[in-house]
């Protein structure tokens, strides 16, 4: 997790002593807050003076004891420390409901930005499983407008709250392969290998000894086709010396050409030896 805590972003001391009132008990779970204004992105060098500026309205205009929320999550994924883990929040709408649940926000508005960003959701995520790790949250997950009359926080955010806060896939992401999805990738087919861990009856092909073998296979074939191109060139030459009107060139091309044609029409059955060499 990309935590900035309160000296990071240059948070002003809570007020006492409200702003040091500790939780009671445990925490059912999280609630998921967005601003309610509109919010454009930002450089992320701009972002922990958005949130001191945050600090600022719940202070100054709210006339709180410190920031609403335990943590707030900007656009890049870093999650800001508010009231953390220990003081309870004021941004789930009562004493009951700021005991209930910690507060999440995420930098996104009613209007301007209002999905969240790839990199905003898994820092919203860790500061979510933080939560449940560190602090005493149960596993409830939702939304300031759950049990409060509020729009909060907003249907993007409220959705993915809902589905169970799931990081995000990208293209490029590999999903880790378990021992039966590998068993069935592997599963024998026809195609050639000799099992690396080999035992009678063994039915998957070994990754590696799979692609070694072809590699073997593959060396034979190029070295059979470079002899094959040497006969067939030393033939056409020894015809042209017999009779200068044969065009060497042509007939070594059309020669190759019909090798070609006749090994590509072959439907060729390879033997796995019984045990392995």
């Amino acid at each position: 997790m990309k935590l900035v805590t309160r000296a990071q972003w240059g948070a002003r001391d809570y007020r006492m002593p409200n702003g040091a009132t500790l939780y009671s008990g445990s925490r059912r779970g999280v609630k998921l807050h967005y601003l309610g204004t509109p919010y454009a992105d930002r450089p992320h060098t701009g972002c922990a003076a958005y949130v001191r500026q945050i600090q600022a309205q719940h202070m100054d205009g709210n006339g709180w004891s410190d920031i609403g929320y335990s943590f707030a999550v900007c656009t890049h994924g870093y999650v800001y420390e508010g009231r953390g883990l220990r003081r309870r929040n004021s941004a789930n709408g009562s004493t009951t409901l700021n005991n209930q649940d910690y507060a999440v926000l995420l930098l996104v508005g009613s209007s301007g930005l209002t999905k969240p960003t790839d990199e905003q959701l898994h820092g919203a995520r860790d500061a979510i499983d933080y939560c449940r790790k560190e602090g005493r949250a149960g596993t409830w997950l939702g939304g300031h407008r759950d049990s409060y009359a509020t729009s909060c926080p907003g249907d993007a955010v409220y959705a993915w709250a809902k589905a169970g806060a799931p990081r995000p896939k990208t293209e490029e992401e590999d999903m880790p392969l378990t021992k039966t999805d590998v068993a069935m990738l592997w599963k024998t087919d026809g195609v050639i290998g000799v099992p690396a861990d080999w035992s009678p009856g063994n039915e998957h092909w070994a990754p590696a000894s799979l692609l070694i073998d072809m590699g073997k296979r593959l060396r034979v074939l190029q070295a059979n086709d470079a002899a094959q191109t040497a006969a067939i060139t030393a033939m056409a030459n020894a015809l042209g010396r017999i009779d200068a009107a044969v065009d060497v060139d042509a007939l070594v091309a059309t020669v190759r050409a019909a090798v070609t044609e006749a090994v590509e029409s072959i439907d060729v059955r390879l033997d796995v030896a019984d045990t392995p060499k």
